[in-house]
């Protein structure tokens, strides 16, 4: 017979105090994502997976958790999925349901999510890679669900292009070019701003599934920097690339306020309740520290900020 081991987790621990999320990160899942006629794409996903703890027990049993979550994850990630999000949605319900002492849990994912596309002048076929970022939280009350992507995009600094455009015209002009020729260039020819590696993050959080599409967002997060880049660019990509970032130079913060923009256009049909996350990150080329913006906000907000400056715009 085998001795029956006492459940130390199941204890009163010496500081009484509740804790929000105890868990697990770095699961690794194969999941599944459904297409409609078409192949399955599989993607290798990476889960972090966290249920609240009382102040009245010691610990959440993580080796008996972990058998739960594990077992947890492989139900959610059997079948095929049409939504990431919904997995994780699955997920954190089941979770619920299997710890009694627990009020919240709280699944999130993230993948690698690879998009076959042409390059812009020479058209070649080529890949784009985004970071899918799916996450669920369940409570007795309901469950939410979010879902978006990381992408990453080329960003040129307005600041910086203005100051080049200066000289620019103070040269021309000593070469004794008038200035209506002058202002004509500097239309035709955006001039040099250092450039930087920008990483658009987009989510979209409701009650329930969002009613938005994955690669939608992808897209609306790839239009909101100053360019977009490519896996394979050949000279005249490059030359494309190059021209479209500074012909649309923006701050960190243009990119966020493009992601706003862009979410209130596209999806005009999503609730006013939505929340949406807008992050912007640049790697600096000639600083040593990264430029960062965001804003969280519900949509309705953003449709709101966003009407009002198109109304102010045509007083």
């Amino acid at each position: 017979m085998s001795q029956q081991l006492p459940d130390v987790q199941a204890s009163s621990p010496d500081v009484t105090v509740g804790l929000n999320r105890v868990g697990v990160t770095g699961v690794e899942k194969l999941v599944k994502l459904g297409r409609r006629d078409r192949d399955p794409i599989v993607l290798m996903a990476e889960f972090e997976v966290f249920v609240d703890l009382p102040s009245w027990r010691k610990g959440a049993d993580m080796s008996r958790n972990m058998e739960v979550i594990d077992e947890t994850l492989e139900t959610a990630v059997s079948e095929e999925a049409y939504r990431v999000e919904d997995v994780c949605g699955d997920a954190a319900e089941l979770l619920l349901q299997k710890h009694d002492y627990t009020t919240k849990a709280e699944v999130r994912m993230e993948a690698e999510y690879v998009t076959h596309e042409r390059t812009p002048q020479s058209d070649v076929a080529t890949q784009s890679t985004a970071d899918i970022i799916a996450s669920a939280t369940a409570t007795e009350d309901g469950t939410s669900e979010e879902i978006g992507a990381r992408v990453t995009g080329m960003t040129v600094c307005p600041c910086s292009q203005g100051m080049s455009a200066a000289r620019a015209r103070q040269t021309l002009r000593g070469m004794n070019v008038e200035d209506e020729v002058i202002d004509e260039f500097l239309e035709a020819m955006p001039q040099a701003g250092h450039s930087q590696r920008g990483h658009a993050t987009l989510t979209v959080e409701s009650d329930g599934a969002p009613e938005v599409d994955l690669n939608e967002l992808i897209e609306v997060a790839r239009d909101s920097m100053s360019a977009r880049i490519y896996n394979l660019a050949k000279r005249p990509d490059e030359d494309h690339m190059t021209y479209e970032a500074h012909k649309d130079a923006k701050f960190v913060e243009d990119c966020v306020r493009a992601l706003a923009e862009g979410v209130v256009e596209r999806f005009p049909d999503l609730d006013d309740e939505a929340v949406v996350t807008m992050k912007q990150s640049n790697d600096e080329s000639i600083h040593q520290h990264n430029a960062h913006a965001e804003r969280v906000a519900k949509l309705g907000a953003l449709r709101g900020e966003i009407t009002a400056d198109a109304a102010a715009a045509d007083d």
